[in-house]
């Protein structure tokens, strides 16, 4: 079962996906205001319990990124041998990852637009796969990291590629563009190692595929993600992880292929679905 955050006439919810539309929860769970207080008392269980036998009364819905409010997002950066060997420095895969924080306001959600700032026409796009922290803690063993993971989901980690090169080492400017990227469609909770240990993972633009890879290849793989994070940091329920990109952003091409208004994106991860974006221009 999946669950999303959404709106419909002026309001949010969350509830459970179907084909034929949404089934609201948070109604039932007042307790529980958005899908993090869920993931913090481990009440994925207790939704799809709910949901059972219900059909879907809310259709034509609004996607909003799944948790809303996120205590942090990290991303790991370079995380597949393709992508070292883009920079073409002459490195090997680096001893530690390259970690960057990113904001729950330069994500949007699914079918919802990415916006290309007026400031630059360099957006590009990353398609990755990123994970919900349900039971949070500090100096997290690896062999116990899948154990902390409460659910999937997609990320098209939006970059202004410019404004990534703005100062000698971080980022992160170049990475929090207002609605620049995008998450969701939904939470698929994680219930067993092989929805990542193993599984594919591409993004297609205007239908063309462009990035093709699979999460065994990872240099730095989610366990190790999860240990080395919570090495420095304490990571809480509803914390996101975004996971890596492989080779194929539009910035590696000569020419680079940078995104234009009414291009689409879309993100897809075997058991997890397929995050959909269409670039606007920020009015």
């Amino acid at each position: 079962m999946k669950f999303a955050t959404y709106t419909t006439d002026g309001a949010t919810y969350y509830g459970a996906v179907t084909d034929d539309g949404m089934i609201p929860l948070s109604p039932n769970f007042a307790q529980w205001p958005t899908l993090r207080d869920v993931v913090a008392h481990d009440g994925l269980h207790a939704l799809a319990k709910a949901a059972q036998g219900r059909t879907a009364t809310h259709t034509g819905v609004t996607y909003q990124i799944p948790v809303p409010n996120p205590d942090k997002i990290i991303c790991v950066g370079v995380n597949f041998p393709d992508r070292n060997a883009e920079y073409k420095d002459g490195q090997e895969a680096p001893p530690n990852m390259s970690l960057f924080p990113r904001f729950a306001r330069s994500f949007t959600g699914h079918n919802q637009p990415v916006l290309r700032p007026p400031e630059s026409e360099k957006l590009d796009y990353e398609g990755e796969i990123a994970i919900v922290i349900g039971k949070g803690g500090r100096r997290i063993a690896e062999a116990d990291a899948y154990d902390h993971i409460a659910a999937l989901t997609l990320c098209n980690e939006g970059t202004i590629r410019d404004w990534v090169r703005h100062a000698k080492f971080n980022v992160t400017q170049g990475k929090n563009w207002d609605a620049s990227g995008a998450m969701g469609p939904w939470l698929v909770p994680f219930t067993h190692a092989a929805q990542l240990d193993d599984i594919r993972l591409t993004t297609h633009v205007n239908g063309a595929l462009r990035q093709d890879d699979r999460t065994s290849r990872m240099l730095f793989p989610i366990r190790r993600q999860i240990a080395y994070i919570s090495t420095f940091t304490t990571l809480v329920p509803g914390d996101i992880i975004v996971t890596g990109t492989p080779t194929g952003a539009g910035a590696r091409f000569d020419p680079p292929r940078f995104l234009k208004p009414g291009n689409v994106i879309e993100v897809t991860a075997d058991g997890i679905g397929t995050l959909r974006s269409e670039v606007a221009d920020e009015s």
